[in-house]
């Protein structure tokens, strides 16, 4: 199966994370160009947050980098796996680490609608 690529596509996490801020209320807006990917995302406990970084078959790679509710900035690495749920959506499974304080997890999000590959 071919890859399928993030471009335009938007995902919300399955849960709230522990260890992190972000939760169902969170949703991401992903865009990737040659082997580079980038998100916006906001929500629940998340104000602004952003991430850039590389993806290599389907391993992404990046750094994110958000601004909390309560006005508090945090940054952190992840690397994530992209799966194909049999409904066409695709999922990101993560392993996540604080850089700017301590913690570390793993989460998940899904995409929220499937997106027409015509």
């Amino acid at each position: 199966m071919a890859q399928q690529g993030l471009d335009g596509r938007v995902f919300r996490a399955v849960a709230d994370v522990e260890g992190g801020e972000v939760d169902a209320a969170t949703v991401f807006t992903y865009h990737e160009r040659d082997g580079e990917i980038w998100a916006e995302y906001s929500g629940g406990q998340v104000k602004r947050g952003y991430l850039v970084g590389t993806r290599t078959g389907d391993q992404l790679d990046f750094r994110y980098s958000q601004l909390n509710i309560a006005g508090e900035t945090s940054t952190g690495h992840c690397v994530s796996t992209v799966e194909t749920l049999p409904d066409g959506r695709l999922r990101l499974s993560e392993t996540w680490q604080w850089e700017s304080r301590p913690g570390s997890g793993t989460s998940v999000v899904e995409e929220v609608t499937p997106r027409s590959e015509a």
